[in-house]
């Protein structure tokens, strides 16, 4: 039949068939197969009705029908009222074309539905083939949810649930989990969108069966990862109530299955390669240069100004000697071993150079160069990659600002050098971004492990280097930007191995709708959400930062604060205005403000003056002598009801910013020494004397801002997100 359906809208005329071939029940598996090699991109019909059953994906009783006087026995079969939906691939938006009647109370409502049907969907989806209808019983009252699932290119299968709706479609509460999931994991997603009080019964309704809908969640992330033809899948709505759930509405799509990536090296093969890149006891430059202002001038410089002790060999074929190294005209003529090769030539040189030190056996690369895939140049790309895998040559790049190790005094870029040490490893695919890095680190006197630049990622990703700080003594955090993911599910693997005992920061680019797919209310599109990402993150320990200040200061200040035991906070100020401010900055970062017992806050009005306010926060007034401050903290320190501490100070002449932060200072050392080791987060505000007091304070490991009162917070909402996150605050804390 052609694509138009029957030849007349008469009620009795036949559509075509949504039957299978075949005389025996054939599998999912089969039934796939069968619909794509017959050109189909969705199930529809019969064999969707039967991938849910063999799945037990729960669905209303329904039947197929090709005519209206089909459509009225099965409706008359089932019992009115009933519901009418065309079946048809070329329809995916059912409502908008017309395609769906609901309620139809008896045969001749169901008859005249099925031609009003036809006609509509005819005229607002010109040549679409309507295979038949889809008489189904109509489902009682119950919450509208969705779940689905999609093959994301980033992180493989997902599983998605959301409520349903304008919730969906407009609020977006919605949540992911990789798939497949099991029971207890999916019923851990229901807990995770903001309508989870819905389900759990408001008003007098009673609860929906969770079970139930936490069960078809496994259900379907089974499906999809089962059959790899499966590209998407969608159940929207699902009514849920306290019998159980139903999939009312079921869209499968299809596609031919993309090819599996290529297996990951070992963790250990990893490991070697890094070490050989990031610490290499001898070093090649390819390019090297005299001319100042080259990029391979500027390379040799650094690395011989920045101390680095291991051989360097400059490699130029009209030069023989730079900077007092003997130059090589080519890179086989060194004699010696050499574990990394920095490429300081042009992009179309890169390749025969990864040929030459791939015949010289040197196992690791730095490409400095740009002018590859950033620049419409992917065939140059790839090429670089296919002779890198037939050396099995592991490189950074290409387009980058090559990367510092500080403990071995490695500056292997054309960038400024920094050599301050200390326990934060940075990443990022921006050079823009990368000497943002390396400024603040200056700037902020935060001393650093390694920074390395990622570019292009045509082989080295973060993944890779994750596997390499996560064994580097030198390091106790990773933050790292990035742009995109090249292997989503190998980055959360390490990630999840790595972060309980090294925190990984993260801050991801493209927060916006500017960077997805337009949403509507079904699964692909939601999984082109930035959300995604924020829910993978979270689920494996991963702490995200919404910004580059964000991540650099969460980088500083994270492994100073000690863990904190228990989710109460509390907060000490000496004036009322920030007391305020404090408060709502702890909520906006889901922290609790603990509710003082009444025996503590007696306590603390023994240290404050008669018009100062115990409660939480504490405001011990501006006018109070460090004595005050001194006792409130302390009292704050020892409680062990209190897990942490949000200190506001104002600037006074009673207690001036030094005073206050060397106080400061004394007191906690006194109460880690004591084993009330507890966070504590400073805002400070004041004349300019008070950035004098930040300074002292961080240098005492105590992270302290200035003019502000958000900042502090965030900085302990990161390290509880973290904690929480990887189950690392005592069970049982009160």
């Amino acid at each position: 039949m052609g694509s138009g359906g029957p030849a007349s809208g008469g009620p009795d005329d036949k559509l075509t068939s949504t039957g299978v071939p075949g005389s025996s029940a054939p599998t999912p598996s089969e039934l796939i197969r069968s619909a794509l090699e017959s050109g189909r991109s969705s199930l529809t019909g019969a064999g969707l009705t039967a991938i849910c059953r063999a799945y037990g994906i729960p669905t209303p009783e329904e039947a197929d029908a090709s005519s209206a006087a089909e459509a009225v026995r099965a409706g008359t079969a089932i019992g009115f009222p009933v519901a009418l939906k065309v079946v048809s691939q070329d329809v995916v938006h059912k409502s908008e074309a017309g395609a769906v009647a609901l309620n139809l109370a008896g045969p001749e409502q169901l008859a005249a539905a099925y031609d009003q049907m036809v006609s509509t969907v005819r005229e607002r989806v010109p040549g679409a083939l309507i295979e038949g209808v889809l008489v189904q019983a109509m489902v009682g009252a119950g919450r509208e949810v969705l779940v689905g699932a999609t093959r994301d290119p980033t992180f493989g299968s997902l599983i998605a649930f959301g409520m349903g709706g304008t919730d969906v479609e407009i609020r977006r509460d919605v949540t992911f989990a990789l798939a497949p999931v099991d029971f207890v994991e999916a019923r851990g997603m229901l807990d995770r969108v903001a309508g989870a009080a819905l389900l759990r019964g408001v008003r007098g309704q009673a609860p929906a069966d969770l079970g139930s809908l936490a069960r078809l969640i496994v259900s379907v992330s089974r499906l999809i990862v089962d059959n790899p033809e499966v590209s998407e899948i969608d159940l929207n709505p699902v009514l849920v109530d306290d019998r159980g759930a139903k999939a009312v509405d079921v869209r499968i799509l299809l596609a031919p299955p993309l090819p599996p990536p290529l297996p990951p090296p070992a963790p250990e093969e990893i490991l070697a390669s890094m070490r050989k890149l990031l610490r290499p006891a001898s070093i090649a430059v390819i390019g090297a240069s005299a001319e100042v202002g080259k990029i391979g001038n500027s390379v040799m410089r650094n690395l011989i100004d920045g101390g680095y002790q291991g051989k360097i060999y400059p490699v130029n074929p009209r030069a023989a000697e730079i900077l007092g190294r003997t130059c090589h005209a080519l890179v086989g003529d060194i004699q010696d071993e050499v574990d990394v090769a920095i490429f300081t030539i042009p992009a179309a040189s890169v390749p025969e150079g990864l040929r030459e030190i791939g015949r010289k056996g040197i196992p690791t690369a730095v490409l400095i160069p740009s002018g590859f895939a950033e620049t419409g140049r992917a065939d140059l790309q790839e090429e670089i990659q296919a002779v890198a895998r037939r050396y099995k040559i592991r490189f950074l790049g290409p387009n980058i600002y090559g990367y510092y190790y500080t403990e071995d005094r490695i500056c292997a870029t054309f960038c400024t050098p920094y050599d301050v040490g200390g326990p934060v490893a940075l990443t990022s695919q921006s050079g823009g971004i990368g000497m943002a890095i390396l400024g603040f680190a200056r700037s902020a006197r935060m001393g650093v492990s390694a920074i390395v630049g990622l570019g292009n990622k045509a082989d080295v990703d973060e993944d890779d280097l994750l596997t390499f700080f996560e064994h580097d003594s030198a390091t106790s955090i990773i933050a790292m930007h990035m742009e995109d993911l090249k292997d989503g599910r190998a980055f959360l693997k390490v990630a999840r191995r790595v972060s309980p005992s090294k925190p990984v920061i993260v801050l991801k680019a493209g927060r916006t709708s500017a960077g997805v797919r337009a949403a509507r209310s079904h699964t692909g599109a939601l999984a082109g959400d930035d959300k995604v990402y924020d829910d993978l993150f979270r689920a494996h320990g991963v702490v995200r930062a919404p910004g580059l200040r964000e991540m650099l200061e969460y980088a500083r200040a994270l492994p100073l604060m000690p863990t904190p035991k228990g989710e109460n906070v509390l907060i000490i100020t000496g004036a009322g205005g920030s007391g305020v401010l404090l408060s709502d900055a702890c909520e906006e970062q889901g922290l609790h403000l603990m509710r003082m017992p009444a025996d503590l806050d007696a306590s603390f009005k023994q240290h404050i003056p008669p018009f100062g306010a115990a409660g939480n926060p504490v405001d011990i007034t501006g006018g109070e002598p460090p004595s005050t401050y001194r006792a409130t903290i302390a009292l704050g320190l020892s409680d062990p009801r209190i897990h942490a501490l949000v200190i506001g100070y104002w600037h006074t002449i009673v207690t001036p910013p030094l005073v206050f932060a060397e106080l400061l200072v004394e007191v906690v050392q006194e109460a880690k020494a004591s084993g009330n080791a507890k966070p504590v987060v400073v805002s400070l505000a004041g004349d300019i004397e008070v950035e004098e007091a930040c300074d002292l304070l961080f240098r005492n490991g105590i992270p302290a801002y200035p003019y502000t009162t958000e900042t502090p917070v965030d900085v302990l909402g990161a390290k509880y997100r973290w904690a929480r996150a990887n189950c690392q605050m005592e069970e049982g804390a009160p």
